[in-house]
């Protein structure tokens, strides 16, 4: 089923979701905000722009984005897949506590900022192209990759401040970037490879890609060196 949602408010458009067959296409977006806000059961695909906070609160569903979409994509996201064939905005995944989401270009400032994780629920967010100054601030959980498959320097400033749980992939070897003192910053080794490209498999199936060439690249991967960051950055000893 097609909804054209140009003359649609976003309270109208999620009205017509709730009625809608589970699988649906929405033609003509145009900067809607909430589309698709804490839904399951639903597989959406959008043609045209989403505004911010696309799939808030999604708590299962799939949502496919043939454009480019703005500002805090899964914003608290708690399952599902949310896919983006172009570039999003700012923040990203914030507090996103589940699910998946799939950028094929660039992000902009504090992806993944405060992700988590909780037992078997651990959100992958991964780019393929660079990201904005702050990735992955206070980041508590979860996994981030960044694939730098687009032309740039593939982080920009202030990476993993505050970054207290999860992990990161950065392909390459990420010299000249900056790195706070609470994280650990290494070459990944076999294990580490491995479970990254469990996480790549999926994503480079979305988007055409070539997983052997993606996987023939040097990987840094970060971790937090305490459970405790603030005491580091806060307190003299």
């Amino acid at each position: 089923m097609s909804i054209d949602v140009k003359a649609l408010g976003y309270k109208e458009i999620n009205e017509a979701l709730r009625e809608a067959p589970e699988v649906c296409t929405l033609d003509n977006c145009c900067g809607q905000r909430f589309i698709a806000a804490g839904m399951s059961g639903r597989e959406i695909t959008i043609n045209g722009v989403p505004g911010n906070a696309l799939g808030a609160y999604l708590n299962g569903a799939t949502i496919k984005v043939n454009a480019n979409a703005q500002d805090a994509v899964g914003d608290t996201m708690n399952n599902g897949e949310i896919i983006i064939d172009g570039n999003i905005g700012d923040a990203a995944g914030y507090a996103m506590r589940g699910g998946k989401i799939y950028v094929k270009g660039n992000a902009g400032y504090r992806a993944g900022i405060h992700m988590k994780e909780y037992k078997e629920k651990v959100p992958v967010m991964i780019i393929g192209g660079t990201t904005g100054s702050f990735l992955g601030e206070y980041q508590a959980g979860g996994v981030i990759i960044v694939l730098g498959l687009t032309e740039g320097k593939i982080v920009g400033n202030f990476p993993c401040t505050g970054m207290h749980g999860g992990k990161m992939f950065l392909r390459g070897n990420c010299e000249g970037v900056k790195f706070p003192s609470q994280v650990r910053v290494a070459k990944a080794e076999s294990d580490e490879l491995s479970e990254l490209r469990a996480h790549l498999v999926p994503y480079c199936k979305t988007f055409g890609l070539d997983i052997e060439e993606i996987m023939n690249s040097e990987f840094t991967v970060i971790k937090p060196d305490s459970k405790n960051p603030y005491k580091q950055m806060y307190v003299a000893n």
